[in-house]
C-alpha cells in the first residue's frame, strides 16, 4: 500500500511540474514609454504589446510615464528591477541629448540602462508656414540671413531632435533664429499652423498630413536621402553640406539584466516588430523599421552622445 501511494505521489508531482512548464508566464511585461499617448512611439509600441501576447500568452502592458523631455520615463526605466518585466520603448533626443543638457538627470543612459534593439527611425522635415515666403531651402537661407534674429522656429521642447536640428542649422549656416519651445508636438504644429510661428523641424509622422493638405510646405528633410512619402523633397545636405540627422527609437532595460534575458528580450521584441500590423503602421507614419544587436545599439547611443555634447557645448544650450 505505502509503495502505491509514493508511485501515486510521484505521479502527481510529475504531471504538477509538466503543467507548470506548459504555462504560460503571467507575470506581465510593461512597456513604458516617456511620452503622453497617441505620439508615433506609443502606437509602435501598443501593436507590438499585442503581437508579444499573442505569441506568448503573456500579458503585455504599454504604461505611459511623461516629463521633462523623456526624463521621468527614463528614471523609471532605470530603477527597475533587473528581471526582464519592465523595458522601455524610448527616442534617441532622450537617449543622446538629455545627458548634456539636464544637469542632474539621476539616469546615466550609458551605464543605468541595458540596450535591447533599435526599432525605427524617422526624419524631420523643415516646414514653414505657407506666408513664409519661400519655397526652397536656399530661399530659406536667404530670408533667414535677410532678417537675422527674426524668424522663428517651433520644437518640442529644449532638447528635442527639433531643437537640436534648428540649432544645428544656425551653426552650419552661421546665422540667427528665435527658438521657440512648447510642450508637445501637437502645440507646435498649432503655432506653425496658426502662424504663431516660422518653421519648425517636425517629425514626418506629425508633419505628413498637413503637407499634403496643403496647410505646411516642406522645403527639406534631415536624413540623407529623400523620404517615399515626400519624394519631391530633398535633403537639407543638398543645399547645407553635412546636415544629416534622424529620429530612431530604441527598445532599453534596466542596469544589470541578465545576458539569458537580454537575449531572450532581443528575440522577443525582433518577432513582436516583423508583426504586420506594427510594419503597417510604420510604414504609413512615413518611418523605417529598424533593428539591431544590442551591443551595436550601445555603441550608436555612446556615439550619438558624443556629437550632440558637442554641438550643446558649443551652442550653450541649457534647459533653463
Amino acid at each position: 500500500m505505502k509503495k502505491l501511494t509514493r508511485r501515486l505521489l510521484g505521479t502527481w508531482l510529475a504531471c504538477t511540474v509538466t503543467l507548470a512548464a506548459a504555462a504560460p508566464d503571467q507575470t506581465a511585461l510593461t512597456i513604458v514609454i516617456p511620452y503622453p499617448p497617441g505620439a508615433m512611439g506609443d502606437a509602435v509600441a501598443r501593436l507590438a504589446a499585442q503581437a508579444m501576447t499573442q505569441e506568448q500568452g503573456r500579458p503585455v502592458v504599454v504604461e505611459n510615464r511623461p516629463g521633462a523631455n523623456g526624463v521621468i520615463g527614463l528614471q523609471a526605466i532605470s530603477r527597475a528591477r533587473p528581471d526582464g518585466n519592465t523595458i522601455g520603448l524610448v527616442t534617441s533626443s532622450a537617449l543622446t541629448i538629455n545627458p548634456s543638457i539636464y544637469k542632474d538627470m539621476k539616469v546615466d543612459t550609458v551605464k543605468d540602462l541595458t540596450p535591447l534593439t533599435l526599432a525605427m527611425s524617422l526624419p524631420n522635415v523643415l516646414v514653414v508656414n505657407p506666408a513664409v515666403p519661400t519655397r526652397t531651402m536656399a530661399e530659406l537661407l536667404a530670408h533667414i540671413k535677410a532678417n537675422p534674429g527674426k524668424v522663428s522656429y517651433a520644437s518640442m521642447g529644449n532638447g528635442s531632435s527639433g531643437h537640436l536640428n534648428g540649432e544645428l542649422l544656425q551653426s552650419a549656416t552661421n546665422t540667427q533664429l528665435i527658438h521657440v519651445p512648447y510642450k508637445g508636438g501637437g502645440l507646435v504644429l498649432q503655432g506653425l499652423l496658426g502662424g504663431q510661428v516660422d518653421m519648425a523641424f517636425e517629425n514626418i509622422s506629425n508633419a505628413l498630413p498637413h503637407i499634403q493638405a496643403g496647410k505646411l510646405r516642406a522645403l527639406a528633410i534631415t536624413t540623407a536621402t529623400a523620404s517615399p512619402k515626400l519624394p519631391d523633397v530633398p535633403p537639407i545636405a543638398n543645399t547645407v553640406p553635412g546636415f544629416q540627422d534622424r529620429v530612431w527609437f530604441a527598445y532599453i532595460g534596466p542596469k544589470g539584466l541578465p545576458a539569458a534575458t537580454t537575449a531572450q528580450l532581443h528575440a522577443q521584441i525582433q518577432r513582436a516588430m516583423k508583426a504586420e500590423p506594427v510594419q503597417r503602421l510604420i510604414s504609413d507614419r512615413g518611418a523605417t523599421a529598424e533593428s539591431s544587436t544590442p551591443e551595436a545599439l550601445s555603441e550608436l547611443i555612446g556615439r550619438e552622445r558624443e556629437k550632440w555634447a558637442q554641438l550643446i557645448k558649443e551652442r550653450d544650450i541649457h534647459t533653463d
